[in-house]
């Protein structure tokens, strides 16, 4: 049977992302999987949620966390020199550029591999994707990054990075290993266990 076509929606602001792009590059170099920048911003607004980032402590046990994650994993990662930064013209010239698995990771390695700023260091950037810095993305490419972001919310995408396949998300670096079981498996959520929480009760609601 044929793998069903694979989604990977991500934004280089995340380490995350980079976490998982570094960490299974056999995986995002499928034929079957499609790279789609998103902006992470455009999906928390649209949930109503905060970013890891966005609550100090959070933001400190994340960036322990992914510091620690990348030595476990033997992946490369310096955190750029400050966090978050705004990651628009990155997606949006990976967007004009098509997307491409040796695009994405350029920009990846550049931000999260050598720890450079994309913003205080467009001109470089741009010179190492072979691109002039005039030759800036143009309408289209912004409107193919807003699509992008419409499209997973349409989805159900709530983070980066996810992987949507099937019809089923997995959200997170740490849900891969599920993903390539469910790609083994598709009956994976058929289980009692999974069709049980699937429909669980909701017994008690946060007011706003």
């Amino acid at each position: 049977m044929s793998a069903p076509p694979i989604v990977w929606y991500f934004d280089f602001v995340s380490p995350f992302s980079y976490l998982q792009f570094a960490a299974y590059p056999e995986l995002v170099r499928r034929p079957e999987v499609t790279l789609k920048p998103v902006l992470f911003a455009g999906l928390l607004a649209h949930w109503g949620h905060k970013g890891p980032a966005e609550l100090p402590t959070k933001r400190r046990h994340t960036y322990r966390y992914c510091v620690w994650d990348a030595a476990r994993r033997g992946v490369p990662l310096r955190f750029p020199p400050a966090h978050p930064f705004n990651p628009l013209h990155a997606l949006r010239l990976a967007v004009a550029l098509g997307a491409t698995y040796e695009t994405v990771r350029t920009i990846y390695e550049f931000i999260w591999k050598e720890g450079r700023s994309p913003a205080d260091e467009w001109r470089e950037l741009c010179d190492r994707l072979g691109v002039g810095d005039a030759d800036s993305p143009d309408a289209a490419a912004k409107a193919a990054l807003r699509a992008n972001v419409d499209e997973a919310i349409a989805a159900g995408v709530f983070g980066v990075p996810t992987f949507v396949a099937g019809g089923e998300l997995f959200w997170g670096v740490d849900a891969t290993p599920m993903l390539l079981e469910w790609l083994a498996d598709p009956a994976l959520f058929a289980s009692a266990a999974m069709r049980r929480v699937d429909s669980l009760a909701v017994a008690a609601e946060r007011k706003a």
